[in-house]
């Protein structure tokens, strides 16, 4: 139904965040960065755990 959001986009949302971190705090230092509904909805949409760099938050989004 709907597409995963664009990785550069997602981690643009993203800067800052120190890793690794909690599904809640990708969730909130997204919406800190003014992202998109699409991003926040992928973010909320991933398994609830640590997630240890960039790349393992892009996987989990796309594996959705």
């Amino acid at each position: 139904m709907s597409t995963a959001p664009n990785p550069i986009d997602l981690q643009k949302h993203l800067s800052g965040v120190d890793y690794p971190a909690s599904k809640q705090d990708l969730i909130k230092a997204a919406r800190d960065h003014n992202a998109s509904n699409e991003i926040v909805q992928a973010l909320e949409a991933m398994p609830d755990r640590e997630y240890d760099g960039p790349n393992a938050v892009s996987e989990a989004v796309t594996k959705r």
